[in-house]
């Protein structure tokens, strides 16, 4: 397994232990795919999801509901 890029780990580290095991397995997908980034929707509201998205660069996380 590969280990999780800097900006991930810091990332759940902000969340509750709640919220950090949910969006887990998806920032996990990420890096063993090595490819895309993870886009979290709904951040700050009490329906939040994350995606692996292509538009997205490894490594990084965006926020939001729309990609502009």
């Amino acid at each position: 397994m590969k280990a999780l890029p800097e900006a991930y780990q810091s990332y759940l580290a902000k969340l509750s232990p709640a919220e950090a095991d949910a969006l887990r397995p998806v920032f996990m997908e990420s890096a063993a795919e090595g490819d895309h980034g993870v886009l979290v929707r709904g951040a700050g509201s009490q329906h939040v999801q994350a995606v692996v998205d292509e538009r997205v660069p490894f490594g990084q996380i965006h926020e939001g509901y729309i990609w502009d």
